[in-house]
């Protein structure tokens, strides 16, 4: 008899085991706020001792839903997805609730957060306030520099089928919307793909014009970069130009310490990708967990960016 119980504990402590396993598609390995995202999910998972099966979905929405399907037919107790797409999220959702599998969505919110069903939650960061403060830092520093009677800059934009591209832009919109930011006027607003080079072109040919931008409002820092190597290269000042990005990469705090970034918002990838292990491993225990869990944005700027350094 004790043989069969001790036989039986051991039976029950490996299936425990077994349930603490975590498929997670990553939109691209070579992406380096993805990477930090996975080192989070990695760090989080060896230190409450569960194991993770992380694939490369290569910004392939078609690749990252036979990911997802393949973690369902090899038995994963919950998945975590960071989206190639927004507007992929529905059938991944679909795939994941009729499996029963417990579905995180992590950093890029899904196109129908509202209506996800039981056992599926959102972690991230509220795009609302990326784009809010990065803006309104702006503002204030054209304010300072006394160009409140008139300020002329562009919106560099991510890919437009990410959620958050289109609500950054829509920050930045909103804010200078407002009575004591209307004095900016935006003269065009381009997608960069969220890549250097593509902000660096985009720059070079509005530039190209003759006007030179009073401010540049870049959805990621990587946008940032590539708009101040062209202002540098067609040797305008850049204390005559505010520019403002979004993630708070260590490239943008170097940036910012040669003084041409002016300001930049820390999201905390290691902290949505440890949030995200947390939430799938609650939910596969069958704990409840808000459908949406918001790891805060912050603002970075010369005045504390030392803070920041080393986190992204």
């Amino acid at each position: 008899m004790k043989r069969t119980l001790a036989a039986s504990v051991l039976a029950i402590i490996a299936a425990t085991a077994e349930a603490e396993t975590i498929g997670v598609s990553i939109v691209n390995f070579d992406n380096n706020f993805q990477t930090l995202l996975r080192q989070g999910i990695e760090a989080r998972a060896a230190e409450l001792g569960v194991d993770v099966q992380i694939e490369d979905a290569q910004n392939d929405s078609a690749r990252q839903l036979d990911q997802v399907n393949n973690f369902i037919a090899s038995g994963v107790d919950a998945i975590i997805v960071t989206l190639v797409e927004t507007t992929a999220s529905p059938v991944l959702s679909q795939a994941a609730a009729a499996a029963g599998v417990p579905l995180v969505f992590i950093n890029l919110e899904p196109q129908d957060m509202d209506r996800l069903p039981e056992g599926q939650v959102y972690v991230g960061s509220n795009e609302v306030e990326s784009g809010t403060l990065a803006a309104f830092e702006a503002c204030k520093l054209l304010r300072a520099q006394g160009k409140a009677p008139g300020a002329e800059g562009y919106i560099i934009m991510g890919s437009l089928s990410h959620q958050a591209a289109l609500q950054r832009t829509k920050d930045v919109e909103d804010i200078v919307g407002i009575d004591m930011c209307n004095f900016i006027t935006i003269a065009d607003k381009q997608s960069s793909e969220w890549s250097r080079d593509g902000a660096m072109n985009l720059m070079t040919n509005w530039l190209s014009t003759g006007a030179v931008p009073d401010v540049v409002f870049a959805n990621n820092d990587e946008s940032a970069i590539g708009a101040i190597l062209a202002l540098k290269a067609a040797n305008v000042p850049m204390e005559d130009v505010v520019v403002v990005g979004v993630d708070a990469t260590a490239d943008a705090l170097q940036a910012m310490q040669a003084g041409d970034l002016d300001a930049t918002v820390f999201q905390n990838a290691r902290a949505q990708g440890g949030g995200g292990v947390d939430a799938a491993l609650a939910l596969a225990r069958g704990e409840s967990v808000e459908k949406v869990v918001y790891v805060p944005f912050e603002l970075v700027t010369p005045a504390n960016m030392a803070d920041y350094i080393g986190r992204n």
